[in-house]
């Protein structure tokens, strides 16, 4: 299995055509001139395989009970960082859009939680999930992230194998828009 370094997985993202130049509206609202598409990523499973050892590798010695990742796109980077640490992993869903825990999963006080995330640029989708940890009084140990985009503060250690800032916009401040340049919208979070 391939090993990952920030070089290897920038080049990673620019041969797999997940780095994209353009106008784009990003899930949270804001809009950047590049965005990484990362489902160009976890459909490599060897590149899934390898940034899930690195998560799990760093967060080990916190001894995380279980992986809980967000949906649709933190489940297949959950499985495999569970699978790497030997322990369960869950996933929070939207249930009448709220971030909920279904499918009968459930987290104790005795939880010791990793959340894991594909690409954090605002954080709210990890916060979403930290919400629900704490809301079933589960203990957060840390955050596992393949690429932040922009830092955040969970309030626990975080990890990012890449950190690449990628400056982002409000759309009232957004030059492209500006510039009456079209815009495409291809994240995940929808209202």
């Amino acid at each position: 299995m391939p090993n990952v370094s920030n070089v290897d997985l920038t080049a990673a993202l620019h041969e797999r055509g997940a780095l994209l130049e353009g106008h784009f509206r990003l899930s949270s609202g804001r809009h950047s001139n590049r965005f990484i598409q990362k489902f160009r990523i976890l459909e490599s499973p060897p590149l899934v395989e390898a940034v899930a050892r690195e998560i799990a590798a760093h967060f080990r010695d916190a001894k995380p009970s279980v992986v809980v990742s967000a949906a649709v796109g933190g489940i297949v980077l959950g499985y495999e960082v569970a699978r790497h640490l030997g322990t369960n992993g869950i996933f929070v869903e939207k249930e009448n859009g709220v971030a909920t825990l279904r499918r009968s999963f459930a987290l104790t006080p005795q939880d010791r939680v990793l959340v894991v995330e594909d690409v954090v640029t605002t954080g709210l989708s990890v916060r979403e999930v930290l919400d629900v940890v704490r809301a079933h009084g589960a203990h957060p140990v840390g955050v596992g992230v393949i690429v932040e985009r922009g830092a955040a503060d969970f309030g626990v250690e975080t990890f990012a194998i890449l950190k690449m800032p990628i400056v982002s916009y409000a759309p009232e401040e957004c030059p492209q828009c500006a510039a009456s340049e079209p815009i495409t919208d291809p994240g995940s979070r929808r209202n």
